[in-house]
Formats: structure tokens, C-alpha cells, sequence
């Protein structure tokens, strides 16, 4: 069976959509950095266990610069967690 490309289309054209609302009028800005994180999930055996592998790509040069934007996403969902807004 060939991977189900739903759930990446969907969280990817709701971060357009997002990007659209938030700046879509502002001819100053422009996406750079773009990362992508995906966990895979495969069965194991016939039980209801998975392996899983987390895949990543990302169009930073720099890698030291993709650590920092990592970093920057985790104090997101951090800040999140713990009650503030995030974006």
C-alpha cells in the first residue's frame, strides 16, 4: 500500500492558510526557512505494536541555523503547553 500523502497535505495547507491570513497583504515578507518533521509509523507482527522513525528536510544551509529554528519550534509548543499563545 503507498503511503497516505492526506494527513502531510492537510497540516501543510493549513500552515498556508495560516501564513495567508497572517501576512498575505504584506509584500515585504517571504517564506525562507522551511523544516518538515515526520514520523513513520510501521505495524509490527499482527498485534497492534509500531516501530517508528522520525524523518526530516529542511532547505536551511546552515545546520547550526535548522538546530536554532528547531529550538524556536520546541519553545512554541512549550509556551503553548504552559498556557501562552502560540502561533
Amino acid at each position: 500500500m503507498a503511503l497516505d500523502r492526506t494527513i502531510l497535505g492537510k497540516v501543510a495547507a493549513e500552515q498556508m492558510q495560516a501564513l495567508e491570513e497572517s501576512y498575505g497583504e504584506d509584500d515585504t515578507v517571504e517564506i525562507g526557512a522551511v523544516i518538515t518533521i515526520v514520523q513513520v509509523l510501521r505495524k509490527v507482527g499482527d498485534g497492534e505494536d509500531y516501530a517508528s522513525v522520525v524523518r526530516m528536510r529542511h532547505n536551511v544551509g546552515d545546520p547550526y541555523a535548522a538546530i536554532g529554528y528547531l529550538r524556536a519550534a520546541e519553545q512554541t509548543v512549550v509556551q503553548a503547553i504552559s498556557g501562552g499563545s502560540a502561533e
